[in-house]
């Protein structure tokens, strides 16, 4: 039953994607819905789960917090390293005089930053696949539940996961590859609850990690490239009717 409720995830997935790449000419909206909902994934559902499964606190703070800051640390000093590569290497080509054009000068893209967030992406899909089998295992409420809230954020899944991976410069070709394994991954998840169990507090662990580090990419590239050329109030509408969106969902599975 598991399995075959993921397949509704596999096809939400895919259809969250293609709305990605069909409204390309209203990119900012595009972006300023995915940063909607990334927040409204990260502070309403992925903390929350967080800080109910991840168990004890740590040195009076509690271990699924922690983890959320150094999810978002971690993002942070990937980006920044990144960052510094790209501009020793534009110096490098400033340097060079065969490099002119109307390329030269622009600041390139990173198409590993977004290969790696896509991959937390299909990373969190997997997740999701491997809750909604173990909720099964407890009940056939407790799945319903679940997959209610599976099936229907794994649009907003689709279509960060697309968005993020093109945002830094991929091409479509990798874009649809890494969609493709977002969606595929919620039913690999869910068969793999055949074989074993996951820990509950390894689970709130990692949801407290990757929720830092999601925040961290809408925050500080998602919203902002969004409003970098187009600071329109139908962008901002759009984010907030992102993080509005999720927090139906949350209220519908709950």
């Amino acid at each position: 039953m598991a399995v075959f409720v993921a397949l509704g995830a596999f096809l939400m997935t895919l259809f969250g994607g293609w709305t990605a790449q069909r409204v390309t000419d209203r990119r900012h909206l595009v972006l300023g819905l995915a940063g909607g909902l990334m927040l409204g994934v990260v502070g309403l559902e992925l903390l929350p789960e967080a800080m109910e499964a991840a168990g004890e606190e740590f040195l009076g703070v509690h271990r699924a917090l922690l983890l959320f800051v150094g999810g978002f640390l971690f993002a942070h000093v990937v980006e920044r390293l990144l960052a510094v590569r790209r501009a020793a290497h534009g110096a490098a080509d400033a340097d060079d005089p065969h490099h002119h054009g109307r390329d030269a000068g622009r600041p390139e893209r990173a198409p590993e930053v977004g290969l790696t967030a896509a991959s937390a992406m299909v990373l969190h899909s997997l997740m999701d696949g491997i809750a909604l089998g173990a909720a099964f295992q407890v009940g056939g409420g407790m799945g319903a539940t679940v997959a209610l809230a599976v099936i229907t954020h794994d649009f907003a899944d689709g279509f960060n996961t697309y968005t993020l991976t093109s945002l830094y410069g991929n091409d479509r070709r990798r874009a649809f590859a890494m969609l493709f394994a977002d969606a595929v991954a919620p039913v690999v998840g869910a068969a793999s609850t055949l074989l074993f169990t996951l820990p509950e507090e390894l689970l709130g662990s990692y949801l407290g990690f990757f929720g830092g580090a999601l925040l961290y990419l809408a925050a500080a590239e998602i919203l902002p490239e969004a409003h970098h050329e187009h600071p329109a109030l139908s962008t901002l509408l759009c984010t907030v009717g992102g993080a509005g969106f999720i927090w139906l969902v949350v209220a519908l599975a709950g």
